[in-house]
């Protein structure tokens, strides 16, 4: 998302840190996904953002949701959404939570688990299930190895074990990681599904469902592979190894994807102060206010408006009384950045507003929008 002059205006008058989005970049995001993937629905990750604006315009264009949560589910039927159009994807559900779920509509759930499966059996009878599997380490900012999945073996035991109890085995997903620069890597996992389809097959279980997940990565300061890189990858891996799977459904569950590069979030210097080893320069929004992801050093293009000094190595960090709050222990920042500078997160638009608190009674930003503005 470009700094336009209409929104320097806007944010030059502003005394507090906001947020601003841009809905039509969501939603050219969204197509440019739509109409490159074969046999594609697309499932929006409600947590990348569920700013309510974002969540009814993809409603409106006829998006599906990928929810993790009861409180996701009820925001987005409270929105408009249709639960057959939304998959709980969390391998991590409350029994009474899949009951829920399946009392208002839901019919497609993830596990990585047997006794997920038994779970969902008992509470959620003839769902569609899908296995997750784990993925190897990939170019990813977040390879997501350990927390959720499993391995080939035991994805097949899920789907026969899904069968025994009733349910409609339905699908494979992965994830390659978030922010994945291997346009290859889907190529990887999609091989790995492909072994799973076939043995399942041998077995008279004939999946219908590949989950491919999120990942597709953002420009921040790498170089990154394009959308439509990806989806030829897909397509083409799909069309050579899936031979006699004629009903393929082909899902995604963009997240930073649609809505990454859909916003920024500009906040002020209010302090630069000189320390040992180098200066340290504090915003009146840190990790608690939408920054979270720097805590594991993920990198935003940070611009400080109309400074043009040459750069020095500083500490960035946030308002709170805590030492966490932290940004980065080292940035290249104009050597001239002072009191009252506009220092601009790009591409923020993805697990900012989500991440915000109000921790120590600071604000987190005002969200706005380029259309109010």
């Amino acid at each position: 998302m470009e700094i336009t002059q209409k929104i320097l205006d806007f944010v030059m008058k502003q005394e507090e840190p906001v947020i601003i989005l841009d809905l039509d970049i969501i939603e050219k995001n969204y197509w440019r996904m739509q109409n490159s993937l074969n046999h594609s629905v697309i499932y929006y990750a409600v947590k990348a953002n569920s700013e309510k604006r974002i969540l009814e315009r993809l409603v409106k264009i006829g998006s599906s949701f990928d929810i993790a949560s009861i409180g996701e589910l009820d925001l987005m039927l409270s929105l408009g959404a249709d639960p057959s159009k939304l998959s709980y994807g969390n391998t991590i559900k409350k029994e009474k939570h899949i009951k829920y779920a399946y009392d208002k509509g839901v019919r497609l759930f993830v596990a990585d688990e047997f006794s997920e499966i038994e779970k969902i059996s008992r509470q959620a009878p003839g769902s569609k299930v899908f296995a997750r599997i784990q993925m190897g380490d990939s170019d990813s900012d977040w390879p997501l190895t350990r927390k959720f999945g499993t391995n080939i073996e035991k994805a097949v035991d899920l789907m026969i074990l899904a069968k025994e109890k009733d349910l409609i085995p339905y699908g494979i997903s992965f994830h390659v990681g978030s922010q994945c620069y291997d346009k290859y890597a889907w190529k990887t996992a999609l091989l790995k599904v492909a072994d799973i389809f076939y043995h399942l097959k041998k077995e008279g279980i004939e999946l219908k469902f590949i989950n491919t997940g999120g990942g597709m990565p953002v420009q921040y300061l790498r170089e990154i592979p394009e959308i439509e890189d990806i989806t030829a990858i897909i397509n083409e891996t799909i069309i050579e190894n899936f031979e006699g799977f004629d009903e393929l459904i082909v899902a995604t569950e963009p997240g930073r994807t649609l809505v990454g590069d859909a916003g920024l979030l500009c906040a002020n210097v209010i302090l630069r102060a000189e320390k040992e080893k180098n200066d340290w320069v504090y915003l009146d929004a840190g990790v608690f206010h939408g920054l979270m992801e720097t805590i594991q050093n993920f990198r935003y293009e940070v611009i400080v408006w109309g400074k043009n000094g040459e750069e020095d190595n500083f500490t960035l960090a946030g308002p709170t009384c805590d030492s966490v709050d932290v940004i980065y222990d080292e940035v290249y920042l104009p050597n001239d950045v002072n009191i009252d500078d506009k220092v601009f997160f790009m591409n923020a638009g993805s697990y900012t507003t989500g991440y915000s608190t109000t921790f120590n009674g600071i604000e987190s930003p005002k969200v706005y929008y380029t259309d109010e503005i």
